[in-house]
């Protein structure tokens, strides 16, 4: 009997050992399935090798990443494939016969820069007539200046130049560089347009702020002052021929029958270009300005056409005490350096 209730409980013993065994076994093997699923599922999201897994929202894709947006500019060109232009110095001094003053000249077809005085070259100043050109070309473009309609009616005040006191079309007052009459052309554009046109055209400083003129002390008389005449607004010559090019050039910023009515009305006559023998048009405006009674600002800025290559210009000539400076002067200086140039070629 003894041995029978020992021999029970052995049994017992080993089928609760068998069943340990059992438990043991099934638990072992449900954690290294566990952990083998868990190291495969991270591998995979580290990998990124299974499709329907979206990656983290912290970090791009590192399969498909769009490509960024190219900045392209109006003439259809990736900026950053624009090749800057070359700039090289020349030594033009025979021209200026001492005078403080520089000149530059871009030729657009081979992006070059020739520069005399290049730290008076990127000084920045009135533009003074100059301007002209520019408040045309936006009166032109938004139907403000009707070149066969475009008559002003004088005030009847006698002003020193005896050409202002008529009455005035768009040519005439072009020509005799009327400021009465720009002044009544620049008011119709108004301060917002005209701010808007000239960060379009990243003009010099683009600053209007004085647009009465009042900082000019040499004058006034509100018909004849203004922000562009020894005030606020500044450029300078480098910046001058890229306004050319802007204007004239291959991406012009305006249409071909504005480029035409100012071409019309900056070109330089026959009898202002000595020795002419390339057929060479040319097409520029001058300006002055003055300060304490001497002349500070003396501009000639255009551009010259031969076979259809286009060289735009510069020349400004600044304060030169005891020398007879004049825009006519800056004229002359420029006409023959581009002159020379075109020969040299």
């Amino acid at each position: 009997y003894l041995c029978m209730i020992k021999w029970i409980s052995n049994i017992k013993n080993a089928g609760l050992i068998l069943l340990s065994i059992l438990l043991l076994t099934s638990c072992a093997s449900t954690r290294g399935s566990g952990q083998e699923s868990a190291a495969t599922e991270s591998k995979r999201v580290e990998g990124r090798s299974i499709e329907t897994i979206e990656p983290l929202p912290s970090e791009p894709n590192p399969i498909k990443q769009e490509k960024p947006e190219s900045n392209i500019t109006e003439s259809g060109t990736t900026e950053g494939d624009i090749a800057e232009p070359e700039t090289t110095e020349s030594d033009w001094s025979e021209y200026f016969d001492g005078l403080n003053g520089t000149a530059v000249l871009y030729d657009a077809s081979n992006k070059h820069f020739m520069i005399y005085q290049k730290e008076l070259a990127l000084t920045q100043s009135s533009p003074c007539s100059t301007f002209k050109i520019i408040s045309s070309m936006i009166a032109l473009e938004n139907g403000i200046i009707q070149p066969e309609d475009s008559t002003y009616a004088w005030s009847k005040e006698v002003f020193w130049n005896e050409n202002w006191n008529q009455d005035m079309d768009f040519r005439q007052a072009f020509s005799n560089s009327c400021v009465w009459y720009f002044r009544k052309v620049i008011d119709e554009i108004g301060q917002e347009r005209m701010q808007e046109a000239l960060e379009k055209l990243s003009y010099g400083n683009c600053d209007i702020s004085d647009w009465e003129g009042r900082w000019n002390t040499n004058n006034n008389n509100r018909a004849l002052t203004g922000f562009w005449i020894e005030s606020s607004l500044k450029i300078s010559p480098k910046e001058q021929t890229e306004m050319m090019e802007r204007i004239f050039g291959e991406d012009s910023i305006c249409s071909e029958e504005t480029r035409k009515e100012l071409k019309n009305v900056m070109q330089v006559t026959a009898e202002d270009i000595p020795e002419n023998r390339l057929d060479i048009s040319l097409y520029g405006k001058t300006g002055m300005g003055k300060a304490g009674g001497q002349v500070v600002d003396a501009w000639f800025t255009g551009f010259a056409e031969n076979r259809g290559q286009k060289l735009y210009f510069c020349v400004h000539l600044g304060r030169n005490d005891g020398r007879n400076v004049s825009s006519t002067l800056a004229k002359e200086i420029a006409i023959q350096i581009v002159l020379d140039e075109y020969k040299r070629q």
